[in-house]
């Protein structure tokens, strides 16, 4: 399980992130779509750690969201 972060792009796109994978990004015209899109970048950064032996970072479920 990872936590994403998912917020509109300047482009029209939706933008969506997985902050405990550095530079795991992806997009997708449509919020259902970016987040099949992130899924699929998840697994693919997770199989590529794997491969080169190198530990996969563990989830850190530490948000907090701050109205200003």
């Amino acid at each position: 399980m990872r936590q994403i972060i998912l917020y509109p792009g300047e482009d029209g796109f939706w933008v969506v992130e997985c902050p405990s994978l550095p530079g795991c990004i992806s997009q997708g015209k449509t919020k259902e779509e970016a987040i099949i899109n992130i899924k699929e970048a998840i697994k693919g950064y997770i199989s590529a750690l794997e491969e080169d032996n190198l530990p996969v970072p563990e989830e850190n479920f530490g948000t907090i969201v701050l109205a200003v």
